[in-house]
C-alpha cells in the first residue's frame, strides 16, 4: 500500500488540453462540433429564412470598430436602450419592428430581407470603393446594433435567430464582424448556454470566418461565468496557440480562472508575467483579481505582497481590494489581521458593506469564535446592515461545526422570519447538519424541500452527500451517490475528487480512495492544498506517517503551503501509527509557536491525545485552548468524555458534559457512546442501554460502537440473554455486527466454560460473512488454559482447520505456543 501512494505524489502540472473545436481545416471534424448546436436549434427552431439570400458585396476588407464588451462601458446600463446615434434610420426601425410585442418570430424573413436588399440596392449605385466600404461598414454597425438592442431588451432567441439568417446570405462575412459574434457569445453565455455558443464559434470557423482575440475572449468568459473552468483554460491555450495575443481583459478573466481552480502560486505568477512581456500594463482589476488568487491556497503573505505593489503601482485600494484581503485572511483564520484590514478599510473613507462583514464572520466561525460572531452580526445591523442569505448560513454552518445545533435551527428560523429565502448553501449546510450526527431521515427530507423551494441541487450538495456518508463509512451510500451525481449531469471536478478521497479513506478503502486520486490527476485536474489535504487525512488514518512526512516535505519545496489542516493529518498520522514520541515532539513545535497554533491544531492535539490515553498531555492541550482563546468544540470536548470515561473519572465527566449543556452543545452520537462505554465498565451498567434508547429517541442512528458497547456491559455482567436481545435489535435496525461484536459473546461464552456455545458463535460469524481474528480463538484457547484444561485447547487447535476452512497455517503454531507459554 505504502509503495502504491508513493508513485503520483510529485504531483504533474495538467496534461495538454484538448481542443474544444476543431481548426478550420479539418471539415469532419468540424462537422462534429456542430452537432450541439444543431440539437439546440432542433428543441428551439428559429424558423430559418425562405428564401436565398445573396448579399452581393463587393469582397474588399473593411475597417472593423472594436467594441469593447462590458459593464463599464455600456452607456445604455439603467436606461432606456441607445445607439449613441451610429445606427442608421433603416436598422433602428427593424429594431423597433422586432421589439413590437406583436411581431411574429416566423415573419424575420421578410422583414430583414428587404433591409439587406436596400444596403445592397443603395450600393451597387455607388462606383467608388469608399463610398462602397462606408456602405458596408454601416449595414455592419446597424446588424451590431440591432443584436445589442435585443440582447439589451433580454430576448437572446431572437437575436441568435437573426444572426443565424444572416449566417446563411452570401457574403456574411462582410457583415457579421468579431464584434457582433462576440455579443452573441456573450449573450449565450449569460443565458448559460455556453456549450451552444462554443458550437456557433466552430461552425462559423468551418464557414471560414476568421475569428479575433475579442471572439476568443468572450467564449473564455462565457465558459468561466457557468464554472466550466478547464473548457476556458483550453480555449485561452488554442486562442495563443493560433498567435492571437490575449488582451487585458483576456488575461484577467483567466487569472481569475486560475484562481478558482486552485492553480499553483507560480502558474498564476506565469501569467503576470507574460502580461508584462507582452507590454500589458497591470490595472486595479489584475490587483484584486490576484488577491483573491490567494484565498484558496491559503496565501495571505502573497496576498499581503500583491496589496503593497499595487500601491507601489500607483492605485488606490478600494472597498473590493479590502474586501478580497479581508477574505483571504478570513480563509487563513487570521482574524487579527482580518479586522486590521477592516480598520484600514475605514480610515481610508470605504464603509464595511455586508460582504466585508460576512468574510469577518465566516473567520470568526472557522476558529468557533462564536460569541465573537455574534457580536459582529449585531454590529453589522446597528450600522444598517441587513444580514443576508451568506450571513445567515455562515452563522448556521459555523453553530453546526461547533456541535451546537439548537443555535443553528434559531438561526434557520430567525432567517426565514426576517423574509430571507434559503439559497442552495443554506440547504446544504443543514445537510450536512443532519448528516453528521446521523439524521439520515432529516437529511433526506432536507434534500426534498431543495426542489419544493424551487432550488437546484449543486455539485456542493452532492459532495456534501458524498462527505456524509463516507464518514459514517457507509461506501455503498458514496459509491451510489457518485454515480446519481453524474446521472443528473454533473461532471466531477476537484472539490468532488477531494471529498471521494476522503470518503473512501474513511470507509477504510485507502486502496479505492489511491485509484480516485489517480483518476484526478488522468483527468487533467490539478490537485491542490485541500487535495494534499484529503490524501494526508487517507494516509494518516492508515498511520502511515513515513509517506505523511513526504508528502509534507513535497509542499515546502513549494508545490503549496501546508496549512493547520496538513498538520494535523501529521498529528493523526503520528497517532495511529503509534509513534507517540513524534506527537509529543509536534505538539512542543505548536506550542512554542514554530507551528502556529491554530484552535484546528489544539483541538487536533486533543483529540489525539485521548485516544492515545495521554491523560497529562490531553489536559494540557485542552487548557492551551482558552489560554489562546479558542473556544472548543464538540469534537474536543467528547474527546475529554473519552479519555475521562475510558479512566471512570465520573465527575470529570460530568464537569464536560455540564459545560457542553450550559455552553448550548448538541450532545453527538460520539457523546453518547462515550458515556455508554464509562457505564458499561462500572457497576451501574444497565445505564448504558438508557442511553441507547435516548440516542434512538433523538432520531439519531446508533452505530457499531453503540451496540458493541451495551453488548459488552451485559455480556461482562453475565447476562447473555439481554446481550442476545441487543444483538438482534442491532441486527434488526440495520446495522451488521462486526468481529467486535462476536467476540464479545465468545469471550463470555468461554469465561462461563460454554465451549460449545462459544464454537457455535464461531460458526454463525463465519457462516454470515465476518472473518474471525486472533482474538476469536485467543479468548477459547485462554479460557481452557485458566480452568487448567490445556489438553482440550490443544484438540481444538488440532480441530481449527474443520471450523475455519480459510484460518491460516501459521495460526495453529501461533496457539500452541501460546498454549506452551500459559501452561508454563
Amino acid at each position: 500500500m505504502a509503495e502504491k501512494v508513493a508513485l503520483p505524489l510529485l504531483l504533474p502540472n495538467p496534461p495538454p488540453s484538448k481542443p474544444l473545436f476543431p481548426s478550420s481545416s479539418s471539415s469532419s471534424s468540424s462537422q462534429s462540433a456542430i452537432a450541439p448546436l444543431l440539437q439546440d436549434l432542433l428543441l428551439h427552431p428559429q424558423n430559418p429564412p425562405q428564401l436565398s439570400h445573396n448579399l452581393h458585396i463587393q469582397q474588399s476588407p473593411i475597417p472593423r470598430n472594436r467594441t469593447r464588451i462590458g459593464r463599464l462601458r455600456d452607456g445604455n446600463r439603467g436606461k432606456p436602450w441607445s445607439h449613441h446615434a451610429t445606427i442608421s434610420a433603416q436598422g433602428q426601425q427593424i429594431i423597433d419592428s422586432l421589439l413590437d410585442p406583436k411581431f411574429n418570430p416566423s415573419n424575420l424573413n421578410d422583414l430583414l430581407f428587404p433591409f439587406i436588399q436596400s444596403h445592397t440596392n443603395q450600393e451597387q449605385q455607388q462606383q467608388q470603393q469608399q463610398q462602397q466600404q462606408q456602405q458596408q461598414q454601416q449595414l455592419s454597425i446597424d446588424v451590431l446594433c440591432i443584436i445589442k438592442g435585443l440582447g439589451f431588451y433580454k430576448k437572446c432567441d431572437l437575436a441568435l435567430s437573426v444572426f443565424e439568417w444572416l449566417r446563411n446570405c452570401e457574403g456574411f462575412q462582410m457583415v457579421l464582424s468579431c464584434s457582433i459574434v462576440a455579443v452573441i457569445v456573450t449573450m449565450l453565455g449569460k443565458k448559460g448556454r455556453v456549450s451552444t455558443a462554443a458550437s456557433l464559434i466552430s461552425s462559423l470557423q468551418k464557414d471560414g470566418f476568421e475569428l479575433d482575440v475579442y471572439a476568443y475572449t468572450s467564449l473564455i468568459t462565457a465558459y468561466a461565468s457557468n464554472g466550466r473552468y478547464r473548457d476556458a483554460v483550453m480555449v485561452f491555450n488554442r486562442m495563443e496557440g493560433e498567435g492571437f495575443q490575449p488582451t487585458l481583459i483576456t488575461y484577467n478573466v483567466i487569472m481569475n480562472v486560475y484562481g478558482k481552480m486552485g492553480m499553483p502560486w507560480s502558474k498564476i505568477v506565469g501569467l503576470v508575467e507574460s502580461m508584462k512581456s507582452a507590454g500589458i500594463a497591470l490595472d486595479s482589476y489584475t490587483y484584486n483579481t490576484l488577491i483573491s488568487c490567494c484565498r484558496r491556497g491559503s496565501l495571505y503573505e502573497e496576498a499581503v505582497k500583491v496589496f503593497e505593489d499595487m500601491k507601489v503601482a500607483g492605485f488606490t485600494p478600494d472597498k473590493v481590494t479590502y474586501n478580497a484581503l479581508l477574505d483571504v485572511y478570513g480563509k487563513c483564520r487570521r482574524t487579527k489581521e482580518a479586522v486590521e484590514v477592516l480598520r484600514e478599510m475605514e480610515v481610508n473613507g470605504f464603509s464595511p458593506s455586508v460582504v466585508t462583514y460576512n468574510s469577518l464572520i465566516s473567520a470568526y466561525s472557522r476558529d468557533g469564535l462564536l460569541d465573537e460572531v455574534m457580536a459582529l452580526k449585531t454590529e453589522m445591523m446597528e450600522r444598517g446592515i441587513k444580514p443576508d442569505v451568506f450571513t445567515f448560513t455562515t452563522l448556521l454552518s459555523g453553530f453546526e461545526k461547533a456541535g451546537k445545533d439548537e443555535f443553528a435551527m434559531k438561526v434557520f428560523e430567525e432567517m426565514r422570519s426576517a423574509g430571507c429565502k434559503p439559497n442552495i448553501c443554506t440547504f446544504n449546510a443543514l445537510i450536512k447538519m443532519h448528516g453528521n450526527r446521523g439524521n439520515f431521515a432529516e437529511m433526506m427530507k432536507i434534500f426534498d424541500e431543495i426542489k419544493a423551494s424551487k432550488c437546484t441541487p449543486d455539485i456542493v450538495t452532492w459532495n456534501t452527500l458524498l462527505a456524509v456518508f463516507g464518514q459514517n463509512g457507509m461506501d455503498s451510500e458514496v459509491s451510489g451517490v457518485f454515480k446519481e451525481m453524474k446521472r443528473a449531469g454533473f461532471v466531477p471536478e476537484r472539490d468532488t475528487f477531494n471529498t471521494l478521497i476522503s470518503a473512501y479513506s474513511r470507509c477504510g478503502s485507502f486502496d479505492q480512495a489511491m485509484e480516485v486520486y489517480e483518476r484526478m490527476l488522468e483527468a487533467g485536474v490539478t490537485p491542490d492544498l485541500s487535495t494534499y489535504n484529503a490524501v494526508l487525512a487517507a494516509l494518516a488514518r492508515g498511520g502511515l506517517w513515513k509517506q505523511s512526512e513526504k508528502i509534507l516535505a513535497e509542499m515546502k519545496d513549494g508545490r503549496c503551503k501546508p496549512n493547520e489542516l496538513s498538520y494535523s493529518s501529521l498529528l493523526h498520522a503520528y497517532a495511529n501509527g503509534k509513534e507517540i514520541d513524534q506527537v509529543l515532539v509536534l505538539a512542543e513545535e505548536i506550542y512554542s509557536g514554530i507551528i502556529e497554533p491554530h484552535a484546528v491544531l489544539l483541538k487536533t492535539l486533543v483529540l489525539v491525545c485521548s485516544k492515545s490515553d495521554l491523560l497529562s498531555e490531553t489536559e494540557r492541550a485542552f487548557s492551551e485552548l482558552s489560554k489562546r482563546g479558542f473556544s472548543p468544540d464538540i469534537t474536543a470536548l467528547n474527546a475529554m468524555l473519552s479519555i475521562y470515561g475510558r479512566r471512570q473519572m465520573v465527575n470529570k465527566t460530568y464537569e464536560i458534559l455540564s459545560f457542553m449543556n450550559e455552553s448550548g452543545f448538541t450532545p453527538s452520537l460520539t457523546t453518547y457512546n462515550s458515556l455508554m462505554y464509562m457505564y458499561a465498565r462500572s457497576e451501574d451498567f444497565e445505564r448504558s442501554e438508557k442511553f441507547l434508547w435516548e440516542i434512538l429517541e433523538k432520531g439519531m442512528k446508533p452505530d457499531t460502537i453503540s451496540y458493541n458497547t451495551v453488548i459488552y456491559a451485559y455480556c461482562r455482567n453475565g447476562r447473555i440473554r439481554e446481550a442476545s436481545r441487543i444483538f438482534s435489535e442491532m441486527k434488526d435496525s440495520g446495522i451488521v455486527p462486526d468481529v467486535i461484536t462476536y467476540n464479545t459473546f465468545i469471550a463470555s461464552y468461554a469465561a462461563d466454560s460454554l465451549f460449545v456455545e462459544a464454537v457455535d458463535v464461531i460458526r454463525y460469524m463465519i457462516k454470515h460473512g465476518c472473518k474471525p481474528n486472533k482474538n476469536t480463538y485467543n479468548s477459547i484457547v485462554d479460557w481452557y488454559c485458566k480452568l487448567g484444561r490445556q489438553d482440550e485447547a490443544k484438540m481444538f487447535v488440532s480441530k481449527l482447520n474443520n471450523l475455519d476452512p480459510h484460518v491460516p497455517k501459521q495460526e495453529e503454531s501461533r496457539l500452541l505456543e501460546r498454549i506452551a507459554k500459559k501452561w508454563s
